[in-house]
């Protein structure tokens, strides 16, 4: 008798029919970037499942819509004095009062809400920018080119940000444009450390090993495979430092080496009316609650994202 062959070495229908999905090749997409989609809608559910994130999320669009269409909510002119009106307090007329030179404290708040989120994002941009070369570079080829770099990157953090912005400061001379500058490339060393672990974390993993099988050559598998698959990491970075640009900003423009006036900054604000902090609370109180609203919500929103981001 000739007995049957087993069930489970017949192939069936479904299985001739239904090919298999290559795991990675030039035509596919890699497996890092299929699972993107949904790595990236479960993390917006988590960041809509977190209540400090959407009040850190409230705090900076509530600043980022002051800063679009200030002059539509500010009554005077940021930069117009009334000597009529020196230091007086908080009233219907003016709602965060005056200060020492007749200026509405409410208008100059609004006004330089435009000058923190300019200067701040184009300074994060400019290190978060130089922070991807330098991470995703030494993270792939490593060797002695990572060692040179990394120690290099150590050398300037060894130096806190406002020091060496206030040296370069005093020596081009302070503007916007310096201080965006100098800002963005203390921040270079900080955001390469950052991106280059979280390069590491995904340098070897099957579908980066599997790129390099086929051929794929080392900038092609650092934009392809690499880069795409840590944008979590990156974006939580660059959100954190904002904030630090922020207060960067506002620490070098209180020492006279930020915005220069007449600009409505927030740390200039501060630094022209500390002597009235008994006489005019008001004229202090504003701003710097300001920067401190503005910090806390970026933070918060930041720190949802990564948790977002984990769960």
């Amino acid at each position: 008798m000739i007995e049957s062959p087993p069930t489970d070495t017949i192939p069936t229908d479904s299985a001739i029919a239904e090919p298999r999905e290559p795991v990675v090749g030039a035509s596919a997409a890699p497996l890092g970037a299929r699972a993107r989609p949904a790595r990236l809608s479960a993390a917006l559910r988590g960041l809509r499942r977190s209540p400090s994130a959407l009040v850190g999320l409230l705090i900076v669009l509530f600043w980022v819509v002051c800063a679009v269409v200030w002059p539509l909510l500010a009554r005077y002119d940021p930069a117009a004095q009334d000597y009529t009106a020196l230091l007086a307090p908080p009233s219907g007329a003016h709602l965060l009062g005056t200060d020492q030179y007749g200026r509405d404290v409410w208008t100059r708040v609004l006004a330089g809400s435009r000058e923190v989120l300019i200067l701040a994002p184009a300074a994060t941009l400019i290190g978060l920018a130089g922070g991807l070369v330098v991470g995703l570079l030494t993270a792939y080829y490593r060797g002695w080119f990572d060692e040179i770099v990394m120690r290099a990157m150590d050398a300037v953090m060894a130096f806190p940000v406002v020091v060496l912005a206030l040296l370069v400061l005093a020596i081009v001379g302070p503007s916007q444009l310096n201080v965006i500058l100098i800002i963005g490339l203390t921040y270079i060393p900080l955001s390469g450390r950052i991106i280059r672990a979280a390069a590491l974390s995904v340098r070897d993993l099957d579908y980066v090993s599997a790129a390099r099988l086929r051929g794929a050559r080392g900038p092609a598998i650092i934009l392809t495979e690499i880069l795409p698959n840590i944008t979590g990491p990156i974006v939580v970075e660059g959100t954190v430092r904002i904030g630090y640009a922020v207060f960067a900003a506002a620490s070098l423009s209180f020492i006279g080496l930020g915005v220069q006036p007449p600009s409505p900054d927030w740390g200039a604000m501060i630094n022209d009316a500390h002597v009235y902090i008994t006489t005019a609370p008001w004229i202090v109180l504003a701003p710097t609650l300001a920067i401190a609203s503005l910090v806390v919500g970026i933070n918060l929103l930041a720190d949802g994202l990564q948790r977002a981001q984990q769960s």
